[in-house]
């Protein structure tokens, strides 16, 4: 079983910048892949980024490549979310995901375990 436990959400201006956190614990963290994912109010869950098991490979949204980076560091157990130039649209609550195997994988069926979210607001 794995638990996660996503924080660094909050209020920012638009153009400015939040770094999301998710802390791993139970199965070892870097036997699988993580991915971001996020959902405004009224509309579905949708795909925000994945990282595999050792970080090697990422993959973003086409809309949010070069503003969000994603992260992971396997001796903190910890996953990470860096969004620069934030917009008012990407208002939402921001969840963490722990992946069925250790390759990067950009839809949510993919994920098992899943954070509680984290509130991240854009005003303009």
């Amino acid at each position: 079983q794995v638990q996660l436990v996503e924080s660094g959400g909050g209020l920012v201006q638009a153009g400015g910048s939040l770094r999301l956190s998710c802390a791993a614990s139970g199965r070892t963290f870097s036997s699988y892949a993580m991915g971001w994912f996020r959902q405004a109010p009224g509309k579905e869950r949708e795909f925000v980024a994945a990282i595999s098991w050792g970080g090697g490979t990422t993959s973003y949204a086409d809309s949010l490549k070069g503003r969000f980076t994603i992260s992971r560091d396997n001796a903190k157990n910890t996953l990470y979310l860096q969004m620069n130039s934030l917009k008012p649209e990407d208002t939402a609550v921001y969840y963490c995901a722990g992946g069925r195997g250790r390759v990067a994988r950009i839809s949510a069926s993919e994920y098992m375990y899943w954070g509680q979210g984290t509130q991240v607001t854009v005003s303009s």
